[in-house]
């Protein structure tokens, strides 16, 4: 807990998930840990030097803002020993959201895919977030009949909030979330919808 942490919270999932890789891809810094507040926040955790993370941040906290995120962001400089239990705690599971809710990198093994979307620019993640399950669950059907893409996963954030991640190659991903995106609005709110081309490493290991 020596090193500089930084936190990025965000109302949304998607807009954290996108700070981070901007995060990670501007500055020599690497994902600490995840946290969803389980009423439409979520927080990510950086470390690393402290110039760093300043930069990180900064990065991070613009591009949230431009998705509508609403970021607070704060950096932890040298942080107290004690606060280690508070800041990165254990995972805890949310039974009201029936998932946990606090998330560790998952670093033990990176898998020949993973490293495979990391080094192939042709990879992407597609994030499809949108306030009510009926909306994001047609919107992902809709996504997955218009390309060839693959369903990795979903995030609860309470209040409604629910994201899809999807994967494939570039145009496919962009395809798909277009078409995702249309059909939000026939039976929700849509919260955001973005693409990221070859996802950096503190993402993959921090996908639901």
């Amino acid at each position: 807990m020596n090193a500089t942490i930084g936190l990025l919270e965000t109302t949304g999932y998607t807009p954290a998930m996108i700070a981070l890789d901007v995060m990670c891809k501007t500055a020599n810094v690497e994902a600490l840990q995840s946290e969803v507040n389980d009423f439409l926040g979520f927080v990510v955790k950086v470390t690393g030097e402290l110039d760093a993370v300043k930069s990180a941040i900064e990065a991070g906290e613009q591009i949230a803002a431009e998705l509508g995120g609403k970021p607070v962001t704060q950096i932890l400089a040298n942080p107290e020993p004690q606060t280690q239990p508070v800041i990165n705690g254990p995972e805890e599971y949310n039974g009201l959201l029936e998932q946990n809710v606090v998330h560790h990198p998952v670093r033990d093994e990176t898998s020949p895919e993973e490293m495979e979307m990391n080094t192939d620019n042709s990879y992407a993640l597609g994030f499809i977030e949108t306030q009510g399950f009926t909306a994001v669950f047609n919107a992902i059907d809709q996504a997955c009949k218009a390309a060839n893409v693959e369903v990795i996963g979903k995030e609860k954030l309470g209040g409604g909030y629910v994201t899809v991640v999807i994967k494939g190659d570039v145009a496919a991903v962009k395809a798909a979330v277009e078409a995702g995106q249309a059909e939000v609005s026939k039976l929700g709110n849509l919260i955001a919808a973005y693409v990221i081309a070859r996802p950096s490493t503190s993402v993959l290991s921090l996908l639901p």
